[in-house]
Parts: C-alpha cells; structure tokens; sequence
C-alpha cells in the first residue's frame, strides 16, 4: 500500500471540491432545502477549499501538469465570452468559479507524485455522498424512488439526481477493482465498497454510468493483462459471465436499458438528439462560434444539453472544444507511454470512463466531478517527485594542534 506523504487537509481540501461539484438541483429532499442555502453552502466549500490548499502551500510550490495548464487556457475563451453584457452577470460568477476551482487544483498539485492517495481520497468522499443516498432511502424510500423520475434512485438527503448517482457508483466501483488486482487494498474493504455502490447503481438505472463503467475497466484491465496474472484471470471470468449473463438474462437486460420507454424514444436518446440538433442548427456569429456564449447552467432553449462536447461548443465555443480534446489525447498518450501498474489502470479507466461519458453528460468545460475525475488520472500520471537530497554534512572546525606536538621526539 502506498504511503500517504501529503498532510491530511490535503484529503479535507478534496472532499470540499466535491461537495461543491454536487449542485444544487435535484429531487425534493425529505426536509425542503432553500436553493440559495445549497448554493451558499456549496460555493462557501470552494472558497474553503481555496483558503485551504492555500494555507498548506504557502510556498505556492505546483507540479507541472499539461491537464491544469489546459483547463487555465480554458479560462480564455470562458472570460471573453462570458464578458459579453449580453451573458448576464450569471456567466462571469461561474467564470469566477472554474478560476477558483483551477486555482485549488493547481495549489494541491503539488502532492500528484504518480500514487494512489487521491484515488483513496476520491472514493471515500465519493462512498460518504452514497452513504447519504442510501440513508435517504431507508429514512423515505417514497422520496427516493419517486414516481418523477420513473422510479429510479434519487437523493433524498440532499438534492442528487439518478445519473450524479450513478456516475459516483461507477467511479469507485471501478477503481475499487482495480486497486483490489492491484493489492493495494483487501477483499474485504472492496466488498464493503463494492457490493452497496453497486445496489445503488442498479437502482438508479442509470445506462451512461453502467457502460462507462464496463467500458473503462476493459480498458484498464485490459492495460494490465500482460503484467499480472490476477487481471487476466478476473478479465477472462468477467468475459465468461458476460456471455452467460447476455444470453440468460437477455430479456431482462432489455428491459432494464429502456426503462419503458419505446424503441423510438431509446433511439433518440431520450430526446436529447432533438435539443443537439436545435442547437447546431441555431444562428451564430463568428464571434460566438470562436468563444461561445459565456457559462451557462448547460441548457439551450430551457432544455439540458446532455453532451459535453456540444455544452462546450454552446458556451466556450470551437477554441473549448479543442482545448477539452486536447485533454483527453495528452492524457490518454501520457498513460499509453508509462509502464503497467495499478495506478496507470485507474487513470486509463477514469479517462474512458469520462470519455464515455462525455456523449451524453455535459461538465468537461466547467467546474463539474468529471473535472476532478480527469485530475486524478492527472495525479496518477504525473511523475514520481525525485528524493530529496540529504542535507550537507556540518563542517566540523579542525582542532588547532600547538606547534610544540606537531612532531614526536623518540628518547
């Protein structure tokens, strides 16, 4: 197991980035919660988080990082459109707020050295919020499951939709996985992670995040193949079960992915092919096709845009979209050039995972968990830190010996 050298607010900074990524609309909660007080409560964890990491890196010491200068041109395009009077005061507060949240990033990279502490970090905080939605379950199953969301698996503690869910049972049941065939944890710790994120997953039916999830550990199981014994043995069995279950439970499994809906709805994705091509067909000047139309809440025409790619080109225009993909192939080429490991597998998944994702979710151009996700993989490609050098030896002043004893007399 790797030893954890960054200070422990550095795990309290992270899981304060997280609770600001979690958002403020949702399900109705069991007790009404006021949007402004989530807002507040979110935003307060940012400017918390910020003073934090701060505070720890005084020296603003950062490691160099190609995924966080990115994010910084990010900035760019988001400032210049997001200036526009045109975009409301609302853009150049959510500007503010990538900055800040970019700025934390870079303040805690300097503890990225290539381990396995952020990993940890990102799923115990990410298991604390399920442990939330299971509570909020068990206290009001009604409000958990309501008939809004056909049934699936909301928050009722706090204001969580079935895909946020979703999305966090994925991430660290995968990476729960793949850090148990790397032995960096035990059987029995992944159990307790794996066997609840995984009810709740099924739960919420959420069909992105069960994809993303199979998709990112072949290809991170996939990377370990010819170095480990155990990976080859739990990717043949994983196979095997596939094939049986596809053929078994075929029935089931089809009707789990509609989740009633008609064969027309599924092909168009719910509806979000209608909202892209309303999108891409509406007029745009130059300008606004360059940099966009400045942050928004990720919507056209008060209907949600559900892809990343096209969230982008809507907000941060063409220059977003080619810094966002840019991410992904420096990230993606990074871990395609280190040697095998557990901590390669975690960035390989979480970087398929994200790009699975990405067609139908929006978040890669704004402060969003798929940000802190892609920083991980970051974290876990970034180059060991080199030893410190051994602080020079004191120089001991040399004893003055009296002329008279320089020179033995034999008698």
């Amino acid at each position: 197991m790797d030893a954890d050298r960054s200070p422990k607010l550095v795990g309290t900074a992270w899981g304060l980035l997280v609770l600001n990524t979690l958002g403020s609309t949702g399900a109705e909660t069991v007790v009404p919660l006021p949007r402004s007080l989530i807002q507040m409560v979110t935003m307060g964890a940012l400017a918390v988080a910020f003073t934090l990491a701060l505070a720890l890196n005084l020296r603003l010491r950062v490691r160099p990082s190609a995924y966080l200068l990115l994010l910084t041109l990010l900035l760019v395009p988001s400032l210049i459109s997001s200036a526009d009077p045109e975009s409301g005061f609302g853009a150049l507060f959510r500007c503010a707020r990538l900055a800040l949240f970019v700025a934390t990033l870079w303040l805690l990279s300097r503890w990225w050295d290539g381990g396995t502490t952020f990993v940890r970090h990102h799923i115990r905080l990410y298991f604390l919020v399920l442990c939330s939605v299971a509570a909020g379950a068990l206290v009001s199953p009604g409000a958990a499951m309501p008939d809004l969301y056909g049934g699936r698996l909301v928050g009722a503690l706090w204001p969580l939709t079935p895909p946020q869910i979703g999305q966090y049972a994925a991430v660290i049941i995968g990476l729960t996985v793949l850090l148990l065939l790397g032995r960096r944890t035990d059987r029995r710790s992944a159990a307790l992670v794996i066997v609840p994120s995984l009810v709740l997953l099924l739960l919420t039916h959420t069909r992105t995040a069960t994809l993303g999830l199979l998709v990112g550990l072949a290809l991170a199981i996939g990377s370990l193949t010819l170095t480990s014994a155990a990976a080859r043995r739990f990717f043949s069995w994983a196979v095997l079960c596939a094939a049986v279950a596809a053929v078994v439970f075929a029935s089931a499994l089809r009707t789990w992915f509609l989740r009633g809906q008609s064969e027309e709805n599924f092909s168009n994705l719910t509806g979000r092919a209608k909202v892209w091509d309303a999108l891409l067909a509406a007029p745009r000047t130059t300008g606004e096709k360059v940099f966009g139309l400045g942050l928004g809440d990720k919507s056209f025409d008060g209907l949600p845009i559900d892809n990343s790619w096209l969230a982008v080109y809507h907000e941060q225009g063409l220059i977003g979209v080619a810094l966002v993909a840019t991410v992904f192939v420096v990230l993606g080429g990074v871990a395609l050039l280190r040697p095998p490991s557990p901590a390669r597998a975690c960035a390989i998944f979480l970087i398929g995972y994200c790009g699975l994702a990405s067609y139908t979710e929006a978040g890669l151009g704004d402060a969003s968990p798929y940000l802190l996700h892609l920083a991980v993989a970051a974290s876990l490609l970034a180059a060991p830190a080199p030893p410190a050098a051994p602080p020079p030896a004191p120089d001991i002043p040399r004893r003055r010996v009296p002329r008279w004893a320089r020179t033995s007399e034999v008698t």
